[in-house]
């Protein structure tokens, strides 16, 4: 009987461990996700849209001056971070200050980033 109750045990034991591998393969895998990977929270989302005013190579201020009036918000602590409309730097949730197009393109320039030449 004894026997009996330690051969289940084993048997418990590495059918737990077969599952937990076969799991885990199936994560890494990408065949399984986490529900919290589908559902985003609002922060999430809102971190997603704002990261659009993450600039990445040639940065373009007049494109970006969409309403044309000179000036553009600006993070002074990631230059790259502009947006025609007031907000919020994605990267450091800091509010983005306004600035003139001049004024953009010098912290830009100082600070290594390239700029459209017009």
């Amino acid at each position: 009987m004894k026997n009996i109750k330690v051969k289940n045990l084993v048997l418990f034991v590495l059918l737990g461990l077969m599952c937990s591998s076969a799991l885990s393969f199936a994560q890494r895998k990408g065949r399984l996700t986490h529900s919290t990977h589908n559902h985003k929270t609002k922060a999430q989302k809102e971190q997603m849209l704002d990261s659009t005013i993450v600039r990445k190579g040639i940065i373009d201020l007049q494109t970006i001056d969409m309403n044309k009036d000179g000036k553009v918000f600006q993070d002074q602590m990631d230059w790259n971070v502009i947006s025609d409309k007031p907000g919020k730097c994605p990267l450091c949730k800091m509010v983005l200050s306004e600035v003139t197009l001049e004024v953009a393109k010098k912290n830009l320039l100082a600070n290594g980033f390239k700029l459209n030449a017009k």
